[in-house]
């Protein structure tokens, strides 16, 4: 903080003078000091405002992917169990299969018993 000075007297000694001119550079360091510290203050200020800003659209991003994800994930595993469900059904057999799983499980049995076909 700047000392309060007295009056600035007009005088014509140089001593005076020059000693005038160091309390009013001081007395102005003082003041850009206490500006720059405003300043500063308030740079900081901005620079944790535009963070918040960032890293709230950040996580708003982050939510709408992962929801995005989760809905995209809910349909495909509802897909899987539908196919499943009718993988898991039994069907009957037309003529053309049967004939084709008898002539698979007589080469099979051939195959493992070692006769020959």
């Amino acid at each position: 903080m700047a000392k309060q000075s007295a009056p600035e007297r007009s005088t014509s000694d140089p001593a005076e003078q020059a000693m005038a001119a160091v309390l009013r550079a001081e007395r102005e360091a003082h003041e850009a000091t206490a500006r720059a510290r405003i300043e500063a203050r308030q740079m900081a200020e901005a620079a944790r405002s535009s963070a918040r800003s960032v890293a709230e659209r950040t996580e708003r991003r982050i939510r709408s992917v992962v929801g995005a994800f989760e809905r995209e994930l809910t349909g495909r595993l509802a897909e899987i169990e539908l196919e499943a469900a009718a993988i898991a059904q039994p069907h009957a057999l037309s003529a053309d299969e049967v004939s084709a799983l008898e002539r698979a499980v007589r080469a099979l049995a051939q195959e493992l018993t070692g006769a020959r076909p």
